[in-house]
């Protein structure tokens, strides 16, 4: 696998299985062909990109033992680095995914906390983070929790200061917290320090016409307000990761949006590597 960039203040930009959302499939859109992994491959190459994080949207666990091993060769030959994702963080889920995390070499585990019928609370989840902290240390892969909608950044800061280890950070996503009534500067301030790795995600809020209320909606980078400019020089040295996810707004038909993500992935990629030297590709 080739060399990757590693230096103070500079982050390798990549993809995810969730900047496809649509091409891998909606509840109840599914495209005729979904995304598979064998695709984001192809996809991150011809974005020249060298870093794909597969998140609960293509769940690694559902792979075979070949499939994974597939997954693991090709993406070498490739010269392109993988993240592990998922949600639900059982205990069972926990150790499963850090094996997983392990084979594909992955540097940190991005998870989200809630799962479809588990939502514990963050005691809760301190406790289960304690029991396999050690674990996370002897493999020297990260733990990082994604600032999802239902806590408050307080809460995922206390929940980092009370575990207290190296080997457990915060995924900041950019635009998550706005479902938890918080805002950019807010949610940077408290979590900054602890960021190991950042989902890129464009928006634009703008008032709806008959002025009561506002819409959120994604946009490709640099059409919307994110201060990305700003949050980039609040981070750690610890944040290596960057990676491209879409909130796409859908088209008519399931073939439209699909190319329309593909639009604004591109789209994203060439202004980020453009405007952004913090931000690195190994191509």
């Amino acid at each position: 696998m080739k060399d990757f960039i590693q230096l103070t203040g500079r982050m390798k930009l990549g993809i995810s299985s969730y900047t496809f959302t649509w091409a891998v499939g909606v509840k109840d859109h599914l495209p005729e062909n979904p995304l598979t992994w064998r695709g984001l491959l192809d996809l991150a190459q011809e974005l020249g990109v060298g870093l794909i994080q597969i998140a609960d949207n293509m769940p690694l666990n559902k792979l075979t033992e070949d499939e994974l091993e597939s997954l693991i060769r090709i993406a070498s030959d490739k010269g392109i680095e993988l993240e592990a994702g998922t949600n639900n963080m059982t205990t069972e889920n926990l150790e499963l995914y850090l094996t997983i995390a392990e084979r594909i070499r992955s540097k940190i585990l991005r998870f989200v906390i809630d799962g479809e019928n588990f939502k514990p609370a963050p005691v809760e989840v301190i406790s289960k983070i304690r029991d396999v902290e050690s674990e996370f240390r002897k493999r020297k892969i990260i733990l990082a929790l994604e600032n999802h909608d239902r806590f408050q950044a307080h809460q995922f800061r206390k929940i980092i200061e009370d575990v207290g280890s190296p080997y457990v950070g915060i995924c900041l996503d950019c635009a998550n917290s706005f479902g938890a009534g918080e805002g950019f500067r807010e949610v940077v301030n408290l979590l900054a320090p602890y960021v190991v790795n950042l989902h890129l995600k464009e928006i634009l809020i703008k008032r709806k016409y008959h002025k009561m209320g506002f819409d959120i909606e994604g946009r490709p980078f640099g059409e919307g307000c994110l201060p990305l400019e700003w949050i980039l020089s609040q981070l750690a040295p610890e944040c290596r990761t960057a990676i491209l996810e879409l909130w796409t707004p859908p088209e008519n038909t399931i073939q439209q949006t699909i190319k329309k993500e593909i639009e604004w992935a591109e789209k994203s990629i060439r202004y980020l590597t453009t405007h952004y030297s913090q931000l690195t590709t190994p191509y």
